[in-house]
């Protein structure tokens, strides 16, 4: 068995789309998935299941998402080594420690062109920075990202590609949830 973390986009935001905790562990957990484990009620699932591929992984989890909440839910899927080097790859070390629920790490569904980061840098109108990473971006939002106008829709329209992000202090959760 290997172990992945599967992030849900959009689970957090009320209403339709909030989902406990224990409601998502029991719609995603079946053969080939076992042992799912959360992180917060924001849609962080770490899951055991055999070698496969992630895509693969994304699109079984959105169907018994589906079936169970009877809306689409977009699954982003990293294997643990993968989400164990996106944290070692972290170009914002002192931001990370000083300011962690300010730096966000974005996956992508794919991985963006070349052509995506200059899109991506024209959208910044504030103080915000980001360095590409392997189907991510690392993000700082030094004023808060509530009132920044870098929002998930531009980041995905200048990318090309569904993203959604998390910050630091769940980045860590998880990883350490991956090394129990």
């Amino acid at each position: 068995m290997h172990r992945y973390v599967a992030l849900l986009r959009a689970v957090n935001l009320g209403g339709n789309t909030t989902r406990r905790s224990v409601d998502l562990r029991t719609a995603v957990e079946g053969d080939p998935i076992r042992d799912v484990r959360t992180v917060l009620q924001s849609g962080n699932l770490v899951f055991d299941a055999p070698a496969r591929a992630a895509g693969e992984l994304e699109r079984e989890i959105e169907r018994r998402l589906a079936a169970r909440f009877a809306r689409p839910t977009v699954v982003f899927v990293r294997t643990a080594a993968e989400w164990l080097e996106l944290l070692a790859g972290n170009p914002y070390r002192a931001e990370a420690a000083r300011d962690p629920a300010h730096l966000l790490l974005t996956v992508t569904k794919r991985e963006p062109p070349a052509a995506a980061w200059p899109r991506l840098r024209a959208v910044i109108v504030g103080r915000e920075r980001f360095t590409p990473g392997p189907r991510c971006a690392y993000l700082v939002y030094p004023d808060g990202i509530g009132t920044s106008k870098l929002t998930p829709a531009r980041i995905e329209l200048a990318l090309g590609a569904p993203v959604t992000a998390r910050n630091w202090n769940t980045v860590g959760r998880l990883a350490a949830l991956l090394e129990d």
